[in-house]
């Protein structure tokens, strides 16, 4: 990629590890002082996970013949020193394709059979069964077998009508989409239903994950597409011919799988070289592309500043033969640094979010539990104050005054017993509303009303009402969930005014997140249950596969729920038991303190230095826990820096100046 893309995604890649760090400081210092539980240690390692498996995820999507291929060997692959991806004429990329890396896994190309389509499971769980794919080792360090490996995605084979139809690539009520038959009346088709390509591209290292799309077809073929992998990217690029520009089924593919989020969409006009003239001026050329980009623009309903003309050819070339001029003519740097202006800053400001919010809850359990040891502590230095110059039957009455706070704390048990009968109870009927046996019944009550009506016409309406439910059934949850946080919240300061107790209420967890979660997924399908795909949801499997994929899709939105829910749960209530533990250290505390000063009053002073020392160390310890917490802050609200600068949420006025210079003066023109 362009240097402006590769610092910018090094230096987030590089933010988000000096983040891990800072977090693993706090953690191994809260650790070592026993300062935090075993809910703040999940916290913790959540938070963990989140920063060094945050993916960053660019969909390319094109017709047949667009030049998508080649424009991602021109961004990803230019450095082998040739095209990896096949991209020549007849060898077209002939199912999804997914570039990542997992530094767990050997380099190898992991091929899933087009049959696994007919035993209705999803991507989503196919992805766990390993049985299930053809994997194929990658010598990297030879880029003619690497790409010799590759041209397996290319793969076709020929099938009877039938199997083409249970397959999905065949529909007697559109014949224009229909694939190309051979003499014998069989059908060709992709060989692979998806391929995986774990590849170590330094950029790929850092997070990031391509997905290839390609053709119409294969995107109606698969719903998972169009419902969790188009829908998930963080971007899309859209590749059209700069000389043919937008054909019927372009159109199809972006009305039908791409137009509603067209702010996190991009448009490649590719192939511009092929309007290059020898008999026509540069400037006419120029004034040609501005003419095509203009009417893409309206065509699609999108403004002209997203519609990128460029030649991936001749930037694959450019960075191949280190042409910057060539590279500057094609006009890919324009691209990338759209890419740039949005994807980063739009993964740090997630990021940065997750981290202060996180360091905000877990810097308040820490000085929380801080404080309660020092309440007592304070509590225990007046008492032995106090007894200075005291008699020995003074001491006995001190003995016996801890003895009976003792018994009265102890009493609190039953109430504490009864607290989380109430709140287990609470929580229960909070929990069922989110369980995958609760979901499954819904959806299943979607099929069966899709069933019921002729061809599956109503699937939409079904479709909607389902959604309706869950949002009805988030919403219960986030209800009981406050009436869980006003119980606590009144038990709390009973027990606090009663039993001496220093427990405090959290926020409650929002549901409301997973409720745009809910409504990004009803977005996508009910574009997808038009009546032009009632047929296709008529057949039985495919009606099946449909409803697993729904499934793995729903089930991830309220496990996720799920889990905030518990997890908040699980922080609240674990104050008690802690701080009931604390206290009852501290009576044993009190108690063997008095008998040693008992036993020799020289004691009395050392045990006062002894206490006032253990306040000063908690002291520090605060200090130093917060020292860790800001340093962490600071990093997360600072951000990546890219050589002396930082990345901001805004699009750098070089970057713009970058972007204008390589869209050249067309654009300058068509924005006019």
């Amino acid at each position: 990629m362009t240097p402006s893309f590769a610092i910018s995604l090094d230096a987030l890649s590089g933010w988000r590890m000096t983040l891990g760090r800072r977090l693993d400081d706090v953690s191994r210092y809260l650790s070592d002082r026993e300062l935090v539980d075993p809910p703040a240690v999940a916290q913790l390692t959540a938070l963990r996970e989140r920063l060094g498996n945050e993916k960053l995820v660019v969909a390319f999507v094109a017709e047949f013949s667009r030049g998508k291929s080649e424009l991602i060997n021109a961004i990803f692959f230019a450095d082998t020193g040739r095209r990896v991806l096949p991209a020549t004429p007849g060898r077209t990329t002939m199912c999804p394709v997914e570039l990542a890396w997992d530094a767990d896994e050997s380099a190898a190309l992991l091929l899933l059979p087009i049959e696994t389509r007919l035993e209705g499971l999803s991507l989503g769980e196919l992805r766990t069964q390993r049985r299930a794919w053809t994997i194929r080792p990658l010598q990297i360090s030879d880029p003619e077998r690497l790409a010799e490996a590759l041209q397996e995605v290319t793969r076709t084979k020929w099938v009877a009508k039938t199997q083409a139809r249970e397959l999905g690539f065949w529909d007697a009520a559109a014949p224009d989409d229909n694939p190309p038959v051979d003499d014998e009346g069989r059908v060709e088709v992709p060989a692979w239903r998806h391929a995986l390509i774990n590849y170590p591209h330094p950029l790929l290292k850092q997070g990031l994950v391509v997905l290839d799309t390609p053709g119409l077809n294969a995107i109606g073929a698969e719903p998972e597409l169009t419902l969790s992998l188009l829908p998930s990217a963080h971007a899309t690029v859209f590749i059209l011919g700069a000389d043919t520009g937008v054909t019927k089924s372009d159109l199809d593919v972006w009305r039908d799988h791409l137009g509603t989020h067209a702010l996190s969409r991009f448009v490649v006009l590719n192939k511009i070289d092929a309007l290059r003239d020898p008999l026509a001026t540069v400037e006419q050329v120029d004034a040609q592309i501005t003419a095509r980009c203009v009417e893409t623009a309206r065509t699609l309903g999108v403004g002209i500043e997203r519609v990128f003309p460029l030649s991936a050819r001749q930037a694959l070339a450019a960075r191949v033969n280190g042409d910057d001029a060539g590279l500057l003519e094609s006009r890919l740097p324009a691209l990338e640094a759209a890419l740039v202006a949005q994807l980063l800053p739009q993964r740090r400001q997630v990021l940065e979010q997750i981290v202060v919010e996180g360091a905000r809850q877990l810097e308040t359990h820490v000085a929380r539990r801080l404080g309660d040891q020092r309440r007592q502590f304070a509590e225990q230095i007046l008492e032995l104050r106090g007894l200075r110059g005291k008699s020995a039957g003074k001491l006995r009455l001190m003995l016996e005054r801890v003895d009976l706070e003792t018994a009265e704390f102890e009493q609190c048990t039953v109430r504490l017993q009864a607290l989380r009968a109430v709140h287990s109870r609470m929580l229960r009927d909070a929990l069922i509303r989110l369980s995958s046996d609760r979901l499954r019944d819904e959806v299943v009550a979607m099929q069966a009303q899709m069933s019921a009506s002729l061809l599956n016409l109503g699937a939409k309406k079904a479709f909607v009402a389902l959604c309706a439910r869950l949002r009805a059934l988030l919403d219960d949850a986030q209800t009981r969930s406050n009436e869980i946080r006003d119980m606590l919240g009144a038990s709390f300061g009973k027990l606090n005014g009663e039993f001496g107790f220093g427990l405090a209420m959290t926020k409650s967890p929002e549901l409301a997140r997973f409720g745009d979660e809910l409504r990004e997924v009803e977005v996508g399908y009910v574009q997808y249950l038009g009546l032009s795909r009632a047929l296709r949801l008529a057949q039985p499997k495919f009606l099946e596969q449909f409803r697993r994929m729904l499934m793995s899709k729903l089930r991830v939105v309220f496990e996720n729920a799920s889990a905030d829910l518990e997890l908040w749960n699980k922080a609240t209530s674990s104050q008690v038991d802690s701080q009931l533990r604390e206290r009852r250290r501290n009576f044993r505390r009190r108690r063997e303190s008095l008998e040693r000063v008992q036993a020799a009053a020289s004691e009395l002073e050392l045990r006062i230095v002894e206490l006032e020392t253990h306040d000063e160390r908690l002291q520090a310890a605060l200090r130093r826990a917060r020292q860790f917490f800001d340093a962490l802050r600071e990093q997360a609200t600072a951000g990546p820096v890219a050589g002396n600068d930082l990345i901001s949420l805004q699009l750098p006025a070089a970057d713009r100046d970058a972007a204008g210079e390589a869209g050249g003066s067309a654009r300058r023109r068509a924005q006019a």
